[in-house]
């Protein structure tokens, strides 16, 4: 799938650019490697086979959103459009 917009501007500089800037440098390494899988993923259920990243579907009002754990409190959120094949609204959320 291809990611197609991202939400987080420090996330698009490391995906477009290979730039940490704008993102915390202890989690650039873990957040180059899972943008390039979910580049790279032709399915959305590929998320379940990783259980290190504790990927899940969010529910309520933010039902049809993915997250996938980076550190203890920092999660990356995406929505995946299965129609298009695209990773969409993909963004750096503190949750705590």
């Amino acid at each position: 799938m291809k990611i197609r917009d991202f939400i987080h501007k420090g996330l698009k500089r490391l995906y477009d650019e290979d730039s940490a800037k704008g993102i915390p440098a202890s989690s650039a390494s873990k957040l180059r490697k899972i943008l390039v899988f979910l580049d790279s993923m032709d399915d959305a259920e590929e998320l379940l086979e990783l259980p290190v990243w504790k990927a899940h579907r969010l529910t309520g009002d933010r039902k049809g959103t993915w997250s996938l754990s980076v550190t203890g409190n920092l999660r990356l959120t995406f929505r995946i459009d299965a129609a298009e094949r695209e990773v969409r609204e993909v963004n750096l959320e503190d949750y705590h």
